[in-house]
Protein backbone atom coordinates (compact mmCIF):
# COMPACT_ATOMS: atom_id res chain seq x y z
CA UNK A 1 0.00 0.00 0.00
CA UNK A 2 2.95 2.29 -0.60
CA UNK A 3 5.05 3.85 -2.91
CA UNK A 4 7.96 3.49 -0.34
CA UNK A 5 9.59 0.91 -0.28
CA UNK A 6 11.07 -0.06 3.53
CA UNK A 7 13.56 -2.62 4.55
CA UNK A 8 13.16 -5.74 6.48
CA UNK A 9 16.45 -5.25 8.03
CA UNK A 10 15.89 -4.98 11.83
CA UNK A 11 16.56 -1.71 13.15
CA UNK A 12 19.09 -1.42 16.45
CA UNK A 13 17.96 -1.60 19.65
CA UNK A 14 18.85 1.36 22.66
CA UNK A 15 16.79 2.46 24.99
CA UNK A 16 17.22 6.83 24.72
CA UNK A 17 14.66 8.26 27.93
CA UNK A 18 14.85 11.38 29.02
CA UNK A 19 17.01 12.61 26.30
CA UNK A 20 17.28 16.20 24.73
CA UNK A 21 16.56 16.98 21.39
CA UNK A 22 20.03 19.21 20.03
CA UNK A 23 19.93 22.18 18.79
CA UNK A 24 22.39 21.84 16.64
CA UNK A 25 21.55 18.76 14.91
CA UNK A 26 24.09 16.42 12.42
CA UNK A 27 23.06 14.41 9.54
CA UNK A 28 25.60 11.47 10.21
CA UNK A 29 23.18 9.42 11.30
CA UNK A 30 19.28 9.03 10.64
CA UNK A 31 16.68 9.99 12.84
CA UNK A 32 18.61 13.60 14.17
CA UNK A 33 16.91 16.06 12.10
CA UNK A 34 13.53 13.84 12.18
CA UNK A 35 13.31 14.73 15.81
CA UNK A 36 13.72 18.27 15.80
CA UNK A 37 10.20 20.02 16.92
CA UNK A 38 8.46 22.02 14.18
CA UNK A 39 9.69 24.69 15.88
CA UNK A 40 13.62 24.08 15.21
CA UNK A 41 12.98 22.87 11.67
CA UNK A 42 11.54 26.20 10.89
CA UNK A 43 14.63 28.04 12.33
CA UNK A 44 16.54 25.68 10.50
CA UNK A 45 15.11 26.29 7.02
CA UNK A 46 14.87 30.14 8.02
CA UNK A 47 18.70 30.49 8.83
CA UNK A 48 19.49 27.61 5.89
CA UNK A 49 21.40 25.29 8.14
CA UNK A 50 19.41 22.52 6.25
CA UNK A 51 16.47 22.43 4.08
CA UNK A 52 13.04 20.61 4.00
CA UNK A 53 14.59 17.96 1.49
CA UNK A 54 17.13 17.32 4.03
CA UNK A 55 14.68 17.07 7.12
CA UNK A 56 11.96 14.82 4.76
CA UNK A 57 14.91 12.68 3.69
CA UNK A 58 16.57 12.09 7.08
CA UNK A 59 12.70 11.02 8.43
CA UNK A 60 12.10 8.50 5.90
CA UNK A 61 15.39 7.01 6.79
CA UNK A 62 14.35 7.38 10.16
CA UNK A 63 10.77 5.04 9.30
CA UNK A 64 12.84 2.91 7.28
CA UNK A 65 14.56 1.73 10.33
CA UNK A 66 11.64 1.10 12.18
CA UNK A 67 8.57 0.98 10.62
CA UNK A 68 8.61 -2.97 9.86
CA UNK A 69 8.76 -3.24 14.01
CA UNK A 70 6.20 -0.94 14.56
CA UNK A 71 3.88 -0.99 11.58
CA UNK A 72 2.47 2.59 12.30
CA UNK A 73 1.70 3.34 8.44
CA UNK A 74 -0.95 2.79 6.65
CA UNK A 75 -0.02 4.09 3.71
CA UNK A 76 3.07 6.11 3.14
CA UNK A 77 4.47 8.18 0.11
CA UNK A 78 8.18 9.03 0.15
CA UNK A 79 8.23 10.04 -3.63
CA UNK A 80 5.06 12.69 -3.07
CA UNK A 81 6.86 13.58 0.69
CA UNK A 82 9.92 14.48 -1.31
CA UNK A 83 8.51 16.17 -3.96
CA UNK A 84 6.35 18.52 -1.52
CA UNK A 85 9.65 19.16 0.14
CA UNK A 86 11.59 20.33 -2.49
CA UNK A 87 9.11 22.78 -3.81
CA UNK A 88 8.86 23.67 0.03
CA UNK A 89 12.61 24.09 -0.13
CA UNK A 90 12.52 26.57 -3.13
CA UNK A 91 9.67 28.80 -1.17
CA UNK A 92 12.25 29.26 1.65
CA UNK A 93 15.70 30.33 -0.78
CA UNK A 94 13.56 32.75 -2.20
CA UNK A 95 11.68 34.48 0.66
CA UNK A 96 7.93 32.85 0.06
CA UNK A 97 7.62 30.69 2.56
CA UNK A 98 4.43 30.15 4.34
CA UNK A 99 3.17 31.06 7.54
CA UNK A 100 6.72 32.55 8.64
CA UNK A 101 8.00 31.52 11.95
CA UNK A 102 4.83 30.23 13.54
CA UNK A 103 4.17 28.02 9.79
CA UNK A 104 4.34 24.40 9.01
CA UNK A 105 5.68 24.76 5.62
CA UNK A 106 8.19 22.41 5.02
CA UNK A 107 7.41 20.47 8.23
CA UNK A 108 6.69 16.77 7.87
CA UNK A 109 2.77 15.23 9.34
CA UNK A 110 1.12 12.66 9.05
CA UNK A 111 -2.87 12.04 9.25
CA UNK A 112 -5.14 9.22 10.95
CA UNK A 113 -6.30 7.08 8.36
CA UNK A 114 -10.30 8.18 9.31
CA UNK A 115 -9.34 11.56 7.63
CA UNK A 116 -9.42 11.34 3.52
CA UNK A 117 -6.12 12.65 1.88
CA UNK A 118 -6.48 14.07 -1.76
CA UNK A 119 -4.85 10.63 -4.03
CA UNK A 120 -4.69 8.36 -0.87
CA UNK A 121 -7.18 5.79 -0.53
CA UNK A 122 -8.85 6.52 3.16
CA UNK A 123 -10.12 2.61 4.35
CA UNK A 124 -10.10 3.12 7.78
CA UNK A 125 -8.59 0.31 9.23
CA UNK A 126 -11.07 -1.85 7.58
CA UNK A 127 -12.17 -4.66 4.41
CA UNK A 128 -15.71 -2.54 4.52
CA UNK A 129 -14.35 0.10 2.54
CA UNK A 130 -14.49 -0.40 -1.26
CA UNK A 131 -10.65 1.05 -2.31
CA UNK A 132 -11.53 0.99 -5.73
CA UNK A 133 -13.28 4.74 -5.76
CA UNK A 134 -12.59 8.33 -6.16
CA UNK A 135 -10.29 9.73 -3.79
CA UNK A 136 -10.40 13.32 -4.75
CA UNK A 137 -11.01 15.14 -2.21
CA UNK A 138 -9.08 16.30 1.34
CA UNK A 139 -10.90 16.54 4.59
CA UNK A 140 -10.30 20.31 6.27
CA UNK A 141 -7.39 19.21 8.17
CA UNK A 142 -5.50 17.69 5.20
CA UNK A 143 -6.67 20.90 3.03
CA UNK A 144 -5.35 23.22 5.49
CA UNK A 145 -2.12 21.18 5.96
CA UNK A 146 -1.44 21.42 1.94
CA UNK A 147 -2.61 25.13 1.88
CA UNK A 148 -0.28 25.79 4.81
CA UNK A 149 3.21 24.40 2.73
CA UNK A 150 3.51 21.02 5.32
CA UNK A 151 5.01 17.60 4.03
CA UNK A 152 2.26 15.16 4.51
CA UNK A 153 3.88 11.79 4.45
CA UNK A 154 1.30 9.74 4.63
CA UNK A 155 -1.55 7.95 6.65
CA UNK A 156 -1.43 6.63 10.05
CA UNK A 157 -3.28 3.47 11.28
CA UNK A 158 -6.48 2.51 13.24
CA UNK A 159 -8.59 0.51 14.80
CA UNK A 160 -11.43 -0.39 12.64
CA UNK A 161 -13.26 2.88 12.28
CA UNK A 162 -11.53 3.75 15.53
CA UNK A 163 -13.91 1.43 17.35
CA UNK A 164 -11.39 0.51 20.00
CA UNK A 165 -8.63 1.85 22.23
CA UNK A 166 -6.12 -0.24 20.68
CA UNK A 167 -4.35 -0.06 17.55
CA UNK A 168 -4.86 -3.05 15.30
CA UNK A 169 -7.54 -3.55 12.69
CA UNK A 170 -8.39 -6.35 9.94
CA UNK A 171 -6.78 -4.01 7.74
CA UNK A 172 -3.37 -3.16 8.86
CA UNK A 173 -2.74 -5.63 11.43
CA UNK A 174 -1.04 -4.92 14.62
CA UNK A 175 0.67 -1.42 15.71
CA UNK A 176 3.27 -1.87 18.00
CA UNK A 177 4.44 0.83 21.23
CA UNK A 178 7.93 1.83 20.52
CA UNK A 179 8.58 1.33 24.03
CA UNK A 180 7.65 -2.31 24.46
CA UNK A 181 6.92 -3.82 21.44
CA UNK A 182 4.64 -6.56 22.93
CA UNK A 183 2.48 -3.38 23.73
CA UNK A 184 0.08 -1.23 22.21
CA UNK A 185 0.76 1.80 21.68
CA UNK A 186 -3.23 2.47 22.28
CA UNK A 187 -5.86 3.60 20.02
CA UNK A 188 -7.91 4.16 17.93
CA UNK A 189 -5.06 6.76 17.03
CA UNK A 190 -2.15 4.24 17.61
CA UNK A 191 -0.21 4.88 14.96
CA UNK A 192 -0.53 8.76 15.04
CA UNK A 193 0.71 8.28 18.54
CA UNK A 194 3.66 5.28 17.89
CA UNK A 195 4.61 8.06 14.87
CA UNK A 196 4.95 10.54 17.48
CA UNK A 197 6.97 8.26 20.17
CA UNK A 198 9.32 7.13 18.11
CA UNK A 199 9.98 10.39 15.93
CA UNK A 200 8.79 10.22 12.39
CA UNK A 201 8.68 13.67 11.78
CA UNK A 202 6.86 16.44 14.67
CA UNK A 203 3.18 16.67 13.95
CA UNK A 204 0.20 14.10 13.45
CA UNK A 205 -2.90 14.76 12.75
CA UNK A 206 -5.25 12.03 15.16
CA UNK A 207 -9.00 11.97 16.27
CA UNK A 208 -10.79 11.57 19.52
CA UNK A 209 -14.64 10.08 19.67
CA UNK A 210 -13.90 8.66 23.27
CA UNK A 211 -9.98 9.21 24.21
CA UNK A 212 -8.75 8.15 20.95
CA UNK A 213 -6.15 10.74 20.74
CA UNK A 214 -5.26 10.62 24.71
CA UNK A 215 -5.21 7.51 25.51
CA UNK A 216 -2.69 6.63 23.30
CA UNK A 217 -0.82 9.90 23.62
CA UNK A 218 -0.50 8.45 27.79
CA UNK A 219 0.17 4.80 26.51
CA UNK A 220 2.99 6.28 23.84
CA UNK A 221 4.56 9.01 26.18
CA UNK A 222 3.63 11.55 23.98
CA UNK A 223 1.36 15.08 24.32
CA UNK A 224 -2.08 14.80 22.64
CA UNK A 225 -4.98 17.01 22.58
CA UNK A 226 -8.96 16.90 22.00
CA UNK A 227 -9.40 20.55 21.45
CA UNK A 228 -13.17 21.68 21.77
CA UNK A 229 -15.70 20.40 20.13
CA UNK A 230 -15.44 21.80 16.38
CA UNK A 231 -12.43 23.78 17.02
CA UNK A 232 -10.87 21.71 14.13
CA UNK A 233 -13.83 21.26 11.34
CA UNK A 234 -14.69 17.99 10.35
CA UNK A 235 -15.76 16.60 7.51
CA UNK A 236 -16.95 14.01 6.19
CA UNK A 237 -19.30 13.52 9.46
CA UNK A 238 -18.08 10.77 11.60
CA UNK A 239 -20.80 7.73 12.57
CA UNK A 240 -19.72 8.83 15.98
CA UNK A 241 -21.39 12.11 14.98
CA UNK A 242 -20.89 15.18 17.56
CA UNK A 243 -18.42 12.85 19.85
CA UNK A 244 -15.60 12.88 17.15
CA UNK A 245 -13.12 15.86 17.60
CA UNK A 246 -9.89 16.26 15.06
CA UNK A 247 -6.82 16.57 17.05
CA UNK A 248 -3.33 17.21 17.20
CA UNK A 249 -0.64 14.52 18.39
CA UNK A 250 3.18 15.68 19.32
CA UNK A 251 6.03 15.39 21.16
CA UNK A 252 5.56 18.78 22.54
CA UNK A 253 2.83 21.49 23.82
CA UNK A 254 4.58 24.05 21.80
CA UNK A 255 3.97 21.58 18.19
CA UNK A 256 0.29 20.75 19.15
CA UNK A 257 -0.41 24.90 19.48
CA UNK A 258 1.32 25.34 16.12
CA UNK A 259 -0.44 22.17 14.44
CA UNK A 260 -3.92 23.33 15.77
CA UNK A 261 -3.06 27.20 14.27
CA UNK A 262 -3.45 25.38 11.03
CA UNK A 263 -5.62 22.94 11.09
CA UNK A 264 -8.31 25.09 13.19
CA UNK A 265 -8.92 27.21 10.12
CA UNK A 266 -12.94 27.35 8.75
CA UNK A 267 -14.05 24.93 6.25
CA UNK A 268 -17.30 25.56 5.61
CA UNK A 269 -18.32 21.60 4.82
CA UNK A 270 -18.56 21.34 8.66
CA UNK A 271 -21.76 23.24 9.17
CA UNK A 272 -21.40 21.66 13.26
CA UNK A 273 -18.20 24.24 13.76
CA UNK A 274 -18.52 27.63 15.84
CA UNK A 275 -17.60 30.75 13.93
CA UNK A 276 -14.05 30.96 13.02
CA UNK A 277 -11.76 33.56 15.24
CA UNK A 278 -8.21 33.98 13.89
CA UNK A 279 -6.06 32.90 16.54
CA UNK A 280 -2.37 32.43 17.07
CA UNK A 281 -1.75 29.74 19.96
CA UNK A 282 1.47 29.84 20.73
CA UNK A 283 0.91 33.21 21.71
CA UNK A 284 0.25 33.06 25.18
CA UNK A 285 1.63 29.51 26.16
CA UNK A 286 3.68 30.32 28.34
CA UNK A 287 1.77 32.57 30.61
CA UNK A 288 1.86 30.03 33.00
CA UNK A 289 -1.29 28.53 36.05
CA UNK A 290 -0.38 31.49 38.76
CA UNK A 291 -3.40 31.26 40.87
CA UNK A 292 -5.67 29.02 38.69
CA UNK A 293 -8.13 26.66 40.89
CA UNK A 294 -7.73 23.19 39.71
CA UNK A 295 -9.78 20.28 41.08
CA UNK A 296 -8.05 16.96 41.18
CA UNK A 297 -10.12 14.01 40.65
CA UNK A 298 -8.03 10.82 40.85
CA UNK A 299 -10.98 8.49 39.87
CA UNK A 300 -13.76 10.54 38.70
CA UNK A 301 -15.99 9.13 41.59
CA UNK A 302 -16.56 5.64 39.89
CA UNK A 303 -13.19 4.59 38.14
CA UNK A 304 -10.90 1.61 39.21
CA UNK A 305 -7.41 2.53 38.87
CA UNK A 306 -4.17 0.20 38.80
CA UNK A 307 -1.80 1.60 41.97
CA UNK A 308 1.02 2.14 39.99
CA UNK A 309 -0.51 4.67 37.88
CA UNK A 310 -2.53 6.33 41.28
CA UNK A 311 1.07 6.75 42.41
CA UNK A 312 2.54 8.34 39.36
CA UNK A 313 -0.30 10.74 38.65
CA UNK A 314 -0.65 12.06 42.60
CA UNK A 315 2.88 12.71 42.14
CA UNK A 316 2.19 14.78 39.07
CA UNK A 317 -0.94 16.54 40.10
CA UNK A 318 1.13 17.73 43.70
CA UNK A 319 3.54 19.10 40.77
CA UNK A 320 0.53 22.09 39.91
CA UNK A 321 0.42 22.92 43.09
CA UNK A 322 4.48 24.44 42.84
CA UNK A 323 3.36 26.42 39.35
CA UNK A 324 1.52 28.32 41.64
CA UNK A 325 -2.05 26.50 41.02
CA UNK A 326 -4.06 25.73 43.94
CA UNK A 327 -5.38 22.24 43.53
CA UNK A 328 -7.50 20.29 45.72
CA UNK A 329 -9.17 17.22 45.60
CA UNK A 330 -13.16 16.79 44.73
CA UNK A 331 -15.05 14.83 41.98
CA UNK A 332 -17.87 16.06 39.65
CA UNK A 333 -20.24 13.51 41.31
CA UNK A 334 -21.38 11.94 37.20
CA UNK A 335 -21.31 8.38 37.58
CA UNK A 336 -20.03 6.50 35.04
CA UNK A 337 -21.77 7.66 31.85
CA UNK A 338 -20.94 4.39 29.56
CA UNK A 339 -24.45 3.11 29.33
CA UNK A 340 -25.84 5.63 27.73
CA UNK A 341 -22.65 6.57 25.43
CA UNK A 342 -22.97 2.60 24.14
CA UNK A 343 -26.20 3.54 22.79
CA UNK A 344 -25.33 6.59 20.98
CA UNK A 345 -21.89 5.16 19.66
CA UNK A 346 -24.13 2.14 18.88
CA UNK A 347 -26.49 3.51 17.25
CA UNK A 348 -23.61 5.30 15.06
CA UNK A 349 -22.38 2.04 14.00
CA UNK A 350 -25.63 0.49 13.37
CA UNK A 351 -26.17 3.51 10.72
CA UNK A 352 -22.38 2.86 8.95
CA UNK A 353 -23.31 -0.70 8.39
CA UNK A 354 -26.91 0.30 6.93
CA UNK A 355 -25.22 2.37 4.41
CA UNK A 356 -22.45 -0.93 3.52
CA UNK A 357 -23.94 -3.46 1.47
CA UNK A 358 -24.71 -6.38 3.53
CA UNK A 359 -22.58 -9.33 1.93
CA UNK A 360 -19.66 -7.27 3.41
CA UNK A 361 -20.71 -6.92 7.05
CA UNK A 362 -18.63 -10.49 7.64
CA UNK A 363 -15.84 -8.87 6.53
CA UNK A 364 -15.51 -6.45 9.67
CA UNK A 365 -14.31 -7.49 12.92
CA UNK A 366 -16.12 -9.16 15.55
CA UNK A 367 -16.61 -6.31 18.00
CA UNK A 368 -17.29 -3.80 15.72
CA UNK A 369 -20.05 -5.84 14.04
CA UNK A 370 -21.49 -6.43 17.43
CA UNK A 371 -21.40 -2.84 18.50
CA UNK A 372 -23.61 -2.84 14.98
CA UNK A 373 -26.02 -5.34 16.01
CA UNK A 374 -26.44 -3.73 19.11
CA UNK A 375 -27.42 -0.66 17.71
CA UNK A 376 -30.29 -2.37 15.45
CA UNK A 377 -32.25 -2.96 18.26
CA UNK A 378 -32.01 0.59 19.71
CA UNK A 379 -35.57 2.64 19.83
CA UNK A 380 -35.89 6.06 18.76
CA UNK A 381 -37.34 6.48 22.56
CA UNK A 382 -33.94 4.83 24.02
CA UNK A 383 -31.69 6.90 21.67
CA UNK A 384 -33.14 10.25 22.96
CA UNK A 385 -33.33 9.51 26.52
CA UNK A 386 -29.30 8.72 26.17
CA UNK A 387 -29.57 12.19 24.45
CA UNK A 388 -30.75 13.74 27.15
CA UNK A 389 -28.65 11.74 29.67
CA UNK A 390 -25.83 13.38 27.41
CA UNK A 391 -26.95 16.96 27.90
CA UNK A 392 -27.42 16.65 31.65
CA UNK A 393 -24.00 15.27 31.52
CA UNK A 394 -22.15 18.18 30.35
CA UNK A 395 -24.68 20.63 32.22
CA UNK A 396 -22.74 19.09 34.95
CA UNK A 397 -19.77 18.99 33.92
CA UNK A 398 -19.67 22.61 31.87
CA UNK A 399 -20.41 23.85 35.42
CA UNK A 400 -17.65 22.00 37.13
CA UNK A 401 -15.32 22.99 35.33
CA UNK A 402 -15.37 26.74 34.13
CA UNK A 403 -17.53 28.02 37.29
CA UNK A 404 -16.77 25.61 40.07
CA UNK A 405 -13.24 25.08 38.92
CA UNK A 406 -10.77 26.92 36.50
CA UNK A 407 -9.15 22.93 35.21
CA UNK A 408 -9.54 19.51 35.74
CA UNK A 409 -6.60 17.19 36.35
CA UNK A 410 -7.62 13.47 36.27
CA UNK A 411 -5.37 10.42 35.24
CA UNK A 412 -5.92 9.29 31.53
CA UNK A 413 -6.18 5.56 31.50
CA UNK A 414 -6.62 3.41 34.49
CA UNK A 415 -3.59 1.29 33.45
CA UNK A 416 -0.70 1.01 31.27
CA UNK A 417 -0.50 0.00 27.73
CA UNK A 418 -2.12 -3.58 27.24
CA UNK A 419 -0.64 -6.54 24.86
CA UNK A 420 -0.87 -5.71 21.49
CA UNK A 421 -1.51 -9.34 19.99
CA UNK A 422 -5.64 -10.30 20.34
CA UNK A 423 -4.15 -13.37 20.30
CA UNK A 424 -2.27 -12.89 23.65
CA UNK A 425 -2.74 -12.86 27.33
CA UNK A 426 -3.96 -10.00 28.95
CA UNK A 427 -5.53 -8.64 25.83
CA UNK A 428 -8.11 -6.26 26.31
CA UNK A 429 -10.79 -3.76 24.27
CA UNK A 430 -12.98 -2.99 26.89
CA UNK A 431 -14.19 0.50 27.82
CA UNK A 432 -12.39 0.03 31.44
CA UNK A 433 -9.11 1.66 30.03
CA UNK A 434 -10.64 4.77 29.55
CA UNK A 435 -13.23 6.01 32.07
CA UNK A 436 -11.50 9.33 32.26
CA UNK A 437 -11.92 10.49 28.59
CA UNK A 438 -15.22 9.62 27.27
CA UNK A 439 -17.06 12.04 29.52
CA UNK A 440 -15.42 15.17 27.93
CA UNK A 441 -16.18 13.94 24.22
CA UNK A 442 -19.44 13.84 25.75
CA UNK A 443 -19.33 17.47 26.76
CA UNK A 444 -16.93 18.82 24.17
CA UNK A 445 -14.62 20.12 26.14
CA UNK A 446 -11.39 20.40 25.92
CA UNK A 447 -8.87 18.19 27.44
CA UNK A 448 -4.87 16.71 27.19
CA UNK A 449 -2.77 14.16 28.06
CA UNK A 450 0.68 14.84 29.10
CA UNK A 451 3.28 12.27 29.90
CA UNK A 452 4.16 12.31 33.77
CA UNK A 453 7.02 9.57 33.50
CA UNK A 454 7.55 5.21 32.79
CA UNK A 455 6.12 2.62 34.63
CA UNK A 456 8.65 -0.09 36.92
CA UNK A 457 8.23 -2.20 33.27
CA UNK A 458 9.49 1.13 31.13
CA UNK A 459 5.89 1.77 29.90
CA UNK A 460 4.27 5.79 30.17
CA UNK A 461 1.89 6.91 31.56
CA UNK A 462 -0.24 9.38 31.38
CA UNK A 463 -2.30 12.34 33.38
CA UNK A 464 -5.82 14.07 32.04
CA UNK A 465 -6.17 18.30 32.13
CA UNK A 466 -9.71 18.97 31.63
CA UNK A 467 -10.64 23.09 30.09
CA UNK A 468 -14.01 24.59 29.82
CA UNK A 469 -15.67 24.81 27.08
CA UNK A 470 -13.91 26.92 24.27
CA UNK A 471 -10.62 27.80 26.98
CA UNK A 472 -8.45 25.34 24.66
CA UNK A 473 -6.05 27.85 25.56
CA UNK A 474 -6.26 27.42 28.92
CA UNK A 475 -5.60 23.40 28.73
CA UNK A 476 -2.94 24.45 26.31
CA UNK A 477 -1.07 26.50 29.01
CA UNK A 478 -1.49 24.63 32.03
CA UNK A 479 0.45 21.27 29.86
CA UNK A 480 2.65 23.39 28.65
CA UNK A 481 3.84 25.08 31.87
CA UNK A 482 3.75 21.25 33.48
CA UNK A 483 6.63 20.18 30.86
CA UNK A 484 8.46 23.26 31.66
CA UNK A 485 9.37 21.33 35.00
CA UNK A 486 8.74 18.09 33.83
CA UNK A 487 10.14 17.36 30.72
CA UNK A 488 8.34 14.62 28.64
CA UNK A 489 10.19 11.68 27.99
CA UNK A 490 11.72 11.26 24.78
CA UNK A 491 12.87 8.05 22.30
CA UNK A 492 14.75 8.16 19.03
CA UNK A 493 15.01 4.12 18.65
CA UNK A 494 13.00 1.59 19.71
CA UNK A 495 13.36 0.26 23.35
CA UNK A 496 15.19 -2.59 23.72
CA UNK A 497 13.49 -4.31 27.24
Amino acid sequence: MSSFATTSAAPPHAAESGASVPSAPSTDAHGRLALLTAAQMVAGYASGAFSPVDVVTDVLAHIEANEPLINAFAWLDGEQALAAARASETRWRDGHAIGGAHGVDGVPVTIKDLLLVRGWPTLRGSRLVDPDQDWNEDSPAAARLHEAGAVILGKTTTAEYGWKALADSPLTGITRNPWHLDHTPGGSSGGAAAAAAIGYGPLHVATDGGGSTRLPAAHSGVFGFKPSFGRAPGYPAAHTGTLFHIAPMTRTVADAARLLRVIARPDARDWYAPPYVERDWLIGLDDGIQGLRIAFSPTLGFARVDPEVADRVDKAAALFQTLGARVQRADPDIGDPLTFLRVLVDAGVARLFESIPAERHALAETGFRAAAERGMGITAVQYLAAVQAREHLAQRLTAFVGNEWDLLITPTTTTVAPVADPAAEGYATGAAISPFTYPFNLSQQPAASVPIGLSAHGLPIGLQIVGPRHRDDLVLRAARAFERISPFPVLSRIRDV
